[in-house]
């Protein structure tokens, strides 16, 4: 994807509505300092680039019965594109898996997956991740504690660096 250049204010609209997606637009430009016209224009704009690339709710993890967190390195028999591919195509029809990264080190991928229990986890690792064409190994690491989490982008971060 080429760069493509924010200014300030639409660095502002970002942090804003990750912060809360549901505020309205008339708040939101009064905020970021602009009139809802041309903020609406912004954001619109923001949306059309793929910048927003949508709006989510984010829900409490223990509180709809998916406590565990695990961490899975997973190794690919041959790292040649039709593997990956599969690999890839694969992984995004699992719900239980909340992300997945092509890596560089010992592992080809890093998922995080969320279950109910450990017998949850273990029936999606026999049936699912096991039996996958093409995978040498899989190591899981089980979460004990979430210390930080996050889903908003440090933006008001890349705009002291972009500016230099």
């Amino acid at each position: 994807m080429a760069k493509i250049e924010l200014d300030e204010v639409d660095l502002k609209i970002l942090a804003e509505l990750q912060a809360n997606a549901r505020m309205r637009n008339v708040e939101l430009a009064e905020k970021v300092g602009l009139s809802a016209s041309p903020c609406l224009r912004r954001v619109r704009r923001l949306e059309e680039l793929g910048i927003i690339k949508g709006y989510a709710t984010l829900v409490d993890q223990q509180a709809v019965n998916l406590p565990v967190s695990v961490f899975i390195q997973v190794t690919l028999e041959k790292q040649i594109e039709p593997t990956l591919e599969l690999f890839e195509r694969q992984i995004q029809n699992w719900p239980e898996v909340m992300e997945c990264y092509l890596m560089t080190g010992d592992s080809d991928y890093h998922l995080r997956v969320v279950t109910a229990d450990l017998e949850q986890y273990e029936r999606f690792l026999m049936d699912k991740l096991t039996r996958l064409d093409g995978v040498a190994s899989i190591k899981s690491a089980f979460s004990l504690k979430q210390v930080a989490y996050r889903t908003a982008l440090p933006v008001a971060h890349s705009a002291s660096t972009n500016h230099r």
